[in-house]
């Protein structure tokens, strides 16, 4: 019996080859995203034996997509992207002006058209959804201040790649007639109506409708008692409704997934949704990265090394100081800057799409195309060695002095306890303690996470807990108990070796999420570190032994 082996070769090879590479680079201790890449270089059709589908590859890469931003989307809520937006929105529109400018410099100095520079200079201007994603999850930043302001600049650098890509066929037609009847202003503005109206639709349709039916849909599959409905249910709503987005709206899937994510993280059920996807969303990102590698052709290095270079300057170096002084401008301390531009010193999937497109339109030669893919592949290989060194910089530097306290700034506070956060972890702490009438100091960035603890009776000081200035201006050095309720582990070892230093006699109890964490504080003075899952595990096995006795 004769049988198409296409999807299934894909996978086997995708994922058995990934595995190989990964480990290699496990062993090397490098990042295994490299050995995911140099996997999809060696099943794509530029080296010798097996190749791969590269159309199949690019399909699966883009579930996991969908399921990656389907994933954050639950752990992010509709007052977290708001409460970015003031940053989000300006800066990454200025962000890509100035990473468009940049790439249309390169492509003119190459002798192209103004067009094809253009397009070229746009598709350096996006990073790839999973890369950053993949990035924020391995240091727990996707719930920090940091972290939502990286996702929040990417679902607009994601809009407005959408917008490009309605309005390059409208400018330039199948023949990349640049002076075509489809470059008149009237016609791109039609286009631009049309594809506002769309993204407005898509927007009302979820608040107004889903925002309803899913939770509905997901809380009767979790009432039937079987796992396996349950999981069923998280995944057709989150490839469902990124499929739709798509077709009807004209939105991209990991728009549409996101969206879907952030309406079913406001139910009790987001955890647990969280948690079916999670190997589906590990297994999908891998084959991205080798749906990346298996684009790329090592011969353009050989031939074309000067360009390339360029193209990598852009992306790692011009597209990150770009952002970084954006966030520093819009009043953000250096490390949210840092890991901020850091994030977005990469490209990915809408690269390849406009690249793709240019060339499909006759606007960008297939040389550019080379590049994009040459400077996708070495941007996202560089990227988890840079942030690497910004966690690691982070951690250790010491920070910049706030500005010095005017005469009408708060006198210090004295308080016994001290908390560190109040989101949803340190707000259960702050109602328990304020409860009891004892006192507490709240240190908070956030200000509507600030008026809450205030509102609970606490004493909030606004600034950032890893500024010396702001945790004496808390009484740390005359309180006796300081909590740290921060989900970010590298902020949290830097807050416990500088209140340590502050104040020896401190009672120091951080909030961790792995082992590497536990030992990471502890090692930096903490007295007591708190991980949910041996918490967990001991509250449970207590309770079977005092049943028992």
């Amino acid at each position: 019996m004769p049988h198409d082996t296409s999807l299934i070769g894909t996978i086997v090879a995708g994922l058995g080859v990934a595995f190989l590479m990964g480990a290699l680079a496990h062993r090397l201790r490098i990042s295994p995203i490299a050995g995911y890449l140099l996997a999809g270089v060696l099943v794509g059709p530029f080296t010798p034996g097996f190749v791969a589908d590269t159309g199949l590859a690019m399909q699966l890469a883009e579930i996991g997509v969908i399921l990656l931003m389907f994933g954050v989307g639950l752990h992010f809520s509709l007052k977290d992207l708001l409460a970015v937006r003031r940053i989000a929105v300006p800066g990454a529109i200025l962000q890509i002006a100035v990473a468009t400018a940049l790439g249309m410099m390169l492509g003119l100095w190459l002798g192209w058209s103004i067009a094809g520079s253009a397009v070229f200079g746009l598709a350096l201007s996006v990073a790839s959804t999973v890369v950053l994603l993949r990035a924020l999850q391995a240091q727990d930043m996707v719930e920090t201040e940091k972290g939502r302001i990286a996702v929040g600049w990417l679902i607009v650098e994601d809009l407005v790649m959408v917008l490009a890509l309605v309005l390059l066929p409208a400018m330039f037609g199948a023949r990349g007639d640049e002076g075509g009847a489809g470059a008149n202003g009237a016609g791109l503005l039609q286009s631009a109506a049309i594809v506002l109206v769309k993204v407005v639709g898509f927007g009302a349709f979820m608040f107004v409708i889903a925002r309803r039916v899913l939770p509905w849909v997901l809380h009767w599959a979790a009432h039937t008692g079987s796992r396996e409905l349950f999981r069923l249910a998280v995944l057709a709503i989150a490839l469902g409704v990124a499929f739709g987005a798509a077709v009807i709206f004209d939105v991209s899937f990991a728009l549409g997934a996101f969206f879907a994510g952030m309406i079913l993280g406001e139910t009790q059920l987001s955890r647990r949704a969280a948690e079916e996807t999670l190997p589906l969303r590990d297994a999908f990102a891998v084959l991205f990265f080798v749906s990346v590698g298996m684009l790329f052709d090592p011969h353009v290095l050989v031939e074309q090394p000067g360009p390339v270079l360029a193209t990598v300057g852009i992306i790692v170096v011009g597209k990150s100081l770009a952002a970084f002084a954006l966030v520093r401008a819009f009043g953000h301390n250096s490390q949210t800057a840092l890991t901020v531009s850091v994030s977005l010193a990469q490209i990915g999937e809408f690269s390849f799409i406009l690249a793709g497109l240019g060339v499909g339109l006759e606007v960008l030669p297939e040389t550019g195309r080379d590049l994009i893919l040459a400077g996708a592949l070495l941007s996202i290989l560089v990227n988890p060695i840079l942030f690497s060194l910004a966690v690691r910089r982070m951690r250790f530097e010491e920070p910049e002095d706030v500005e010095a306290a005017s005469e009408d700034a708060p006198a210090p506070c004295n308080a016994g306890v001290v908390l560190i956060g109040y989101g949803r972890v340190g707000s259960h702490i702050g109602t328990l303690i304020c409860g009891r009438g004892a006192g507490l100091t709240v240190i908070e960035d956030e200000r509507d996470m600030a008026a809450t603890a205030r509102a609970a009776g606490a004493t909030v000081i606004i600034g950032d807990a890893t500024k010396e200035s702001i945790l004496r201006q808390a009484g740390l050095d005359a309180a006796a108990t300081l909590l740290i309720a921060i989900p970010e582990g590298v902020e949290a070892g830097a807050i416990v070796r500088r209140a340590r230093a502050i104040n020896p006699k401190l009672v120091i109890v951080a909030r961790a999420h792995s082992d590497e964490e536990v030992d990471d504080l502890v090692r930096r003075g903490a007295d007591h570190v708190v991980m949910a899952e041996r918490e967990t595990a001991a509250r449970m096995a207590e309770r079977a032994l005092l049943a028992r006795g």
